[in-house]
C-alpha cells in the first residue's frame, strides 16, 4: 500500500523509517529539506507539500507538533484536503478531541475518512516499533490501516466517535506528566535530606512507587544528567493544557491536574519550550539548592563526604 507521511520530527522520522523498512512505498514531507533528504536516503520519496503527498497516496499519516500545524496540514490551502488521490488521513498527533472532530468534519465534506491516532511510548517506542496507538474513527477504515499501524506498535481501537483516541491520549499523558513531576519532587526531597538518588530510584523501582518515570526516564536521562529523552517540554505543556481544557468542559474537578499543570508551566518558563521534558527536575533542584546527580563519580564523592 502506498503511504504518505507528513511531519518528520523526533517521532515522525522514526515512524516513517519503520514503514520504509517494512517495504511500503512511502512519500514524505517536512518543512525542513534536510530531514526529508535523510528520509530519502532510507528509501522514502520526497514530496513538495502536504497536498503533493495526498496527490500521490491513498493513505496519509501525519505526526505534527501542534494543533495549528495539524489544522494547516489537514485542511489548509495546500493541505491533505486538496489532494486528488487520498482516501484516508491518520493523525498521529496529540491535538485534543475538539480539534480532531473539527478536522474530521471538514475532511468528510471532501470524502476523506479520518482516524485520530495519538501515540504513546516516546522516541524509544517509535524506534523499536513498540508504541501504543489510540485510534478512533470509522471501524472499517481502522481495519484497513491496522496492518500499517502494527509496524509502529500496538494499535487499540478506542471508539468510532471522532476524538475518542485524543481523550484517551490526554488521560495517559496527564498520568505520565504527574508521575514524572512527582518523582522529580520526591527525589529532590531525598537528596536534600542526604539520600543517594541512585539508591532512591532502585528502592522505588523495587517497591510500590515505581512508574515509567522511575524505571525509564530517571535512569536514562535524569540521573546521568543528559536530559535527552527526546520529548520537548513545550509538547508536554501542550498536552497538559489540552487535558485541563477537556476536563473543564466536562465539568470535572481538576485539583491535581491543575497543580501538575502549574509545575509544567514553571518548567517551560525557566527551561524553555525546546528543553527536554526530563528537565522538569531543574527548577526543583534550584529551589532546594541541590543537584540530583546519579553518575558514578558523583555517588563516590557523596560517599566520601559521608565517611
Amino acid at each position: 500500500m502506498d503511504i504518505g507521511f507528513i511531519g518528520l520530527g523526533n517521532m515522525g522520522f522514526r515512524m516513517a523509517a519503520r514503514l520504509v523498512e517494512a517495504g511500503h512505498p512511502v512519500v514524505v514531507f517536512d518543512t525542513r529539506p534536510e530531514i526529508v533528504a535523510a528520509a530519502v536516503e532510507l528509501g522514502a520519496r520526497p514530496a513538495s507539500s502536504p497536498r503533493d503527498v495526498a496527490d500521490r497516496s491513498e493513505t496519509v499519516l501525519a505526526s505534527l507538533p501542534s494543533v495549528q500545524a495539524s489544522r494547516d496540514v489537514a485542511t489548509g490551502p495546500e493541505g491533505v484536503i486538496a489532494g486528488q488521490r487520498v482516501k484516508r488521513y491518520v493523525d498521529l498527533s496529540t491535538i485534543g478531541s475538539t480539534a480532531a472532530q473539527q478536522i474530521q468534519a471538514q475532511l468528510a465534506e471532501r470524502g476523506i475518512a479520518m482516524l485520530d491516532s495519538p501515540v504513546s511510548g516516546g522516541v524509544s517506542g517509535a524506534t523499536k516499533g513498540t508504541l501504543a496507538l489510540m485510534v478512533s474513527g470509522p471501524r472499517d477504515e481502522y481495519d484497513l490501516v491496522q496492518p500499517i499501524l502494527a509496524h509502529l506498535g500496538t494499535p487499540f481501537f478506542i471508539d468510532a466517535k471522532p476524538g475518542a483516541g485524543q481523550t484517551m491520549k490526554l488521560v495517559n499523558n496527564l498520568l505520565a506528566a504527574t508521575a514524572l513531576a512527582t518523582t522529580c519532587e520526591v527525589v529532590v526531597m531525598g537528596v536534600k535530606a542526604g539520600l543517594d538518588p541512585s539508591v532512591m530510584i532502585d528502592v522505588i523501582n523495587a517497591g510500590s512507587g515505581a512508574t515509567n518515570a522511575s524505571r525509564d526516564k530517571f535512569p536514562n536521562s535524569i540521573l546521568p544528567r543528559t536530559f535527552d529523552y527526546g520529548f520537548a517540554t513545550g509538547l508536554m505543556v501542550k498536552d497538559v493544557r489540552l487535558y485541563l481544557e477537556e476536563a473543564a468542559k466536562l465539568g470535572l474537578p481538576i485539583e491535581v491536574a491543575a497543580a501538575v499543570g502549574r509545575l509544567w508551566e514553571t518548567v517551560m518558563s525557566e527551561e524553555g519550550s525546546e528543553s527536554d521534558f526530563t528537565s522538569a527536575i531543574k527548577p526543583l533542584e534550584t529551589a532546594a539548592g541541590v543537584i540530583v546527580d546519579g553518575r558514578p563519580k558523583a555517588s563516590e564523592a557523596r560517599r566520601a563526604i559521608e565517611q
